[in-house]
């Protein structure tokens, strides 16, 4: 029972990582709702404007789906940490079951999982370099 109690507070890093981690895809989530979002206005307005501001809209466009692929590719890089985390807490927990020694294998899935935050930080600082890059204060 005792060690049932150890693994319980080696656990308990692994969960608040996790906690962070869904915090972050939530505002992933949002931001690649409002991409969205502004994407279907401009194709919508599109249609309807003029010759110089349709090149204009098709530029935000382009501009758009090159965020949005960023933003879904955090996404997916996050979500692959969170599962690697939740495999640690699971490791965890069958190698004290099983008294079996994991800690290579725990540590191996922790590295990857540190390894795909990483990668997913790096595309939504890219995400955000492309938007601020873009960003046109004031009048066209």
């Amino acid at each position: 029972m005792v060690a049932i109690g150890h693994v319980i507070q080696l656990a308990v890093a692994p969960v608040f990582l996790l906690t962070g981690v869904g915090a972050l895809l939530g505002v992933l989530a949002n931001r690649l709702a409002r991409i969205i979002d502004r994407a279907r206005t401009l194709e919508e307005r599109v249609p309807h404007a003029s010759e110089a501001d349709q090149h204009r809209m098709h530029s935000e466009l382009r501009l758009l789906s090159q965020r949005a692929r960023l933003i879904n590719t955090a996404v997916s890089l996050c979500t692959i940490c969170a599962l690697l985390i939740c495999a640690v807490i699971v490791a965890l927990f069958v190698g004290a079951l099983l008294s079996t020694d994991l800690s290579i294998p725990i540590g191996l899935i922790f590295t990857g999982s540190m390894l795909a935050l990483f990668s997913g930080l790096v595309s939504f600082l890219r995400e955000i370099y492309v938007a601020t890059r873009s960003l046109r204060i004031g009048p066209h």
